[in-house]
């Protein structure tokens, strides 16, 4: 509701818009407010056409992405994925004590062994997503997509499978073992 008074009415300050809401019954601090608006998409228009793009090539579009899954010892586990937007499928899942580039690249073959059905590979800025990666991904004839800085929304599908499972999963289990190095 913030971001779309923010969005359509640029003049508006935090005040204004805290009036507004508690004129509509909402009741929140003006700071919030202000909080609030600092997160605001600042061109509504890329987001639309990033929405767009998701929503037309659904079919094309693959992500990758990590997560970290601490041990009973206090290790920490790397999860490598790959999943199809389409039907929200996993392609591929692996874990790892000590991700680099190479793994990744390898990671990748085994995903895309033939040729992909995917054309596009979403992936964040994460550092272990270095040049290597993306020659490697450009090799298998998929077009990489990174995600703009601090944008989780622009890779949800693989966002929410990882809050799935850390939730349906991840939360149940004792990871005793730390893999082999």
């Amino acid at each position: 509701m913030i971001f779309r008074m923010v969005v359509e009415n640029p003049t508006w300050g935090a005040p204004r818009i805290h009036g507004e809401l508690r004129m509509l019954g909402f009741d929140l601090s003006e700071r919030t407010i202000s909080r609030w608006m600092k997160r605001a998409p600042r061109d509504p228009g890329r987001a639309r056409r990033w929405l767009a793009f998701l929503r037309n090539h659904r079919e094309a579009i693959a992500a990758m992405d990590f997560f970290t899954a601490p041990t009973i010892t206090f290790g920490m586990l790397y999860c490598f994925f790959v999943i199809s937007h389409d039907r929200r499928r996993i392609l591929h899942v692996n874990v790892t004590k000590h991700p680099t580039s190479g793994w990744i690249i390898q990671q990748l073959r085994e995903a895309f062994p033939f040729e992909a059905s995917q054309k596009y590979l979403i992936f964040d800025r994460d550092q272990k997503f270095g040049f290597e990666v993306i020659a490697a991904v450009k090799a298998t004839r998929i077009i990489p997509k990174q995600t703009s800085f601090r944008s989780p929304w622009q890779n949800g599908v693989a966002e929410r499978w990882v809050g799935s499972c850390r939730r349906d999963l991840l939360d149940h289990i004792l990871r005793v073992r730390s893999l082999p190095s």
